[in-house]
């Protein structure tokens, strides 16, 4: 979307597909919308690459809306779905007969798609046998169905997605070179969510409101200042997918509008026994010494903030002789967000 637009919630629908979460104004997320923005137009195939969680279905949906393709159908696959087996004549549809259980002819996804785009999601799970057919597919604009020697034109834009490293698996005989060169006449690396900080908190608003309209809440969400800090300092390994989740029950769990709880891990136990070996002290900061609190005004802003979360988090641990809960209670934070930042700080100084 433009930079002007970028904090805007479109309510467009796109089929199956919806634009409302492409949501961003940080750089990294800018810079990536102005990138896909350029090769639309552009009459090529495209390799987006990504996390989990990061958008590629979204990213594909904008690229087919902002082509010259746009009226015409945008159809999708994703090959994670299915089993290997089934893949060539979802692609490529069947004949009747083709194989047991095929009682009459099926068009596949390549001819649905004819005039438009097709989306191969998790590209890199397509063997390669139906590989070399992608690739003839996309060299000649032909293919024949399952089963038929009776060649078929088709027009089609190929946008592909995965998470794996094509290059990889080209090193390992996994994928075929031919057919990575061939999709990848531009590569668009969607950026985690982890280096677009500044929309978290943009996205966060987005999803908590949505969800208090399914909840019919009249009154609309607000984090306090320790949920929003819990939300901004967590790594986000699922991307936005995984914050859309914690957001959402966030929401869901909160008995009012405002939403002090954040759960990151619903599956932790809250009667799992503690025991002394599981709580164990945090490793003391590396670097230069900082046992005076102002030694932290001669660190860099961010260092800082990390090594008073820490020095904090071990006094009331201490001082609560490393009971959690209390310690929680001692720094006024909730169990659940204490455990987050415990786990933060001891995964990443341990």
């Amino acid at each position: 979307m433009a930079k002007k637009r970028s904090g805007s919630i479109s309510r467009q629908r796109t089929g199956a597909l919806g634009l409302q979460e492409a949501l961003g104004q940080s750089e990294a997320f800018l810079e990536f919308q102005e990138r896909l923005s350029r090769v639309a137009p552009v009459d090529r195939p495209v390799l987006l690459l990504g996390e989990r969680g990061t958008g590629k279905e979204l990213a594909a949906t904008r690229l087919h809306f902002l082509s010259k393709r746009w009226q015409g159908p945008l159809v999708a696959l994703n090959c994670a779905a299915l089993a290997p087996t089934l893949i060539e004549s979802e692609l490529f549809g069947y004949e009747s007969g083709a194989f047991t259980g095929a009682r009459q002819r099926r068009q596949g996804r390549f001819e649905a798609a004819g005039g438009g785009t097709l989306f191969i999601d998790e590209i890199g799970n397509i063997p390669l046998e139906v590989q070399e057919k992608i690739l003839r597919a996309v060299e000649y604009s032909a293919f024949e169905r399952v089963g038929s020697s009776e060649t078929i034109q088709v027009d089609v834009r190929i946008i592909a997605a995965t998470n794996a490293d094509l290059t990889d698996m080209t090193r390992k005989d996994r994928f075929k070179q031919d057919l990575l060169d061939r999709l990848s006449f531009e590569v668009l690396y969607l950026p985690p969510l982890r280096e677009r900080k500044e929309d978290i908190m943009l996205l966060s608003n987005h999803f908590a409101m949505r969800m208090a309209l399914e909840l019919q809440r009249s009154e609309a969400p607000r984090f306090s200042r320790g949920a929003a800090t819990a939300l901004e300092n967590h790594d986000w390994p699922g991307n936005v997918r995984e914050l859309k989740n914690v957001v959402e029950r966030a929401v869901y769990r909160s008995d009012t509008a405002r939403v002090d709880e954040i759960i990151f891990n619903p599956f932790f136990s809250p009667y799992q026994p503690e025991t002394q070996s599981e709580i164990k002290p945090l490793p003391p900061e590396k670097g230069p010494a900082a046992s005076e609190e102002g030694d932290l005004f001669e660190m860099p802003l961010k260092q800082a903030v990390r090594a008073l979360k820490i020095r904090r988090l071990e006094k009331a641990l201490r001082q609560e002789k490393y009971n959690q809960k209390a310690a929680a209670a001692r720094l006024g934070l909730t169990y659940h967000q204490f455990r987050g930042l415990y786990r933060q700080y001891h995964k990443k100084t341990g």
